[in-house]
């Protein structure tokens, strides 16, 4: 009776965080670069005194969907998607290096090229500033040059150019605000073979659709795993009542 306890109470348990993250996924439909979390379960056997008949669920440390989602054409000159694979370097909440696929950029009031949800955008030697008053364009392999308003376009500057870089996946961490940095929190090397598609957004590689088709799967599993446990309990009162009455 205890083993069925064992594997749909922690059954249970699991699929209700793997809902937690197809929620999510579903919630960032709509968010740039986006990247999906994937979750597999295991099951191990429970390690202790007595007989090794217990067995209880697991979920795999979370894994992440790296693929390419699809390509929006908007022609802003700030609008960029990284191609293929590769990511945008940023400055995260903490100060510290952190990377993204959102390429959706601004200028803030104090002249810093971010990205339009506040992130500072790091160059090779860190944040950009753009002098006011520039018409602004990227490049594709990062490079943000400016033009004077009104004057001839011939008198281009060079202000910086994006850090572009292409760490290894499996040395990535997805943290809670969305961005990804390394295992070893140290800063990832610039990649000069990441380019860039100026004038584009990438959407998010979630299938919305698929989804919604897990969620509801996701849903009928945690009440099947309830059943059992109500069956379990069921069983148990019956047990205890025949036996009482022996």
């Amino acid at each position: 009776m205890d083993r069925v306890i064992y594997i749909a109470m922690t059954g249970a348990r699991e699929v209700t965080r793997q809902l937690d993250a197809v929620t999510n996924n579903l919630a960032n439909v709509s968010t740039q670069g986006f990247r999906q979390q994937l979750n597999v379960f295991r099951a191990l056997p429970v390690v202790g005194e007595g007989a090794k008949t217990r067995a209880f669920v697991l979920e795999t440390t979370p894994r992440t969907d790296y693929t390419p989602g699809v390509l929006q054409q908007t022609d802003r000159p700030l609008d960029v998607a990284v191609s293929g694979s590769g990511f945008i370097a940023v400055q995260g909440a903490d100060g510290k290096e952190a990377y993204t696929r959102m390429g959706h950029l601004q200028v803030s009031q104090n002249g810093i090229l971010q990205t339009t949800n506040g992130l500072t955008v790091l160059g090779d030697a860190g944040p950009i500033s753009v002098p006011p008053d520039q018409a602004i364009q990227a490049a594709k392999d990062g490079t943000i040059s400016t033009v004077p308003l009104n004057a001839p376009r011939t008198d281009v500057a060079t202000v910086g150019r994006i850090k572009l870089t292409n760490p290894a996946e499996a040395n990535l961490i997805r943290g809670a605000d969305g961005l990804f940095r390394q295992s070893n929190v140290q800063p990832a090397a610039a990649d000069a073979n990441v380019r860039l598609v100026t004038g584009a957004l990438e959407g998010s590689n979630v299938n919305p659709a698929e989804a919604l088709v897990n969620m509801v799967s996701l849903s009928r599993q945690f009440e099947m795993n309830m059943r059992t446990l109500r069956a379990a309990q069921d069983n148990d009162t019956s047990a205890t009542k025949v036996i009482a009455t022996a």
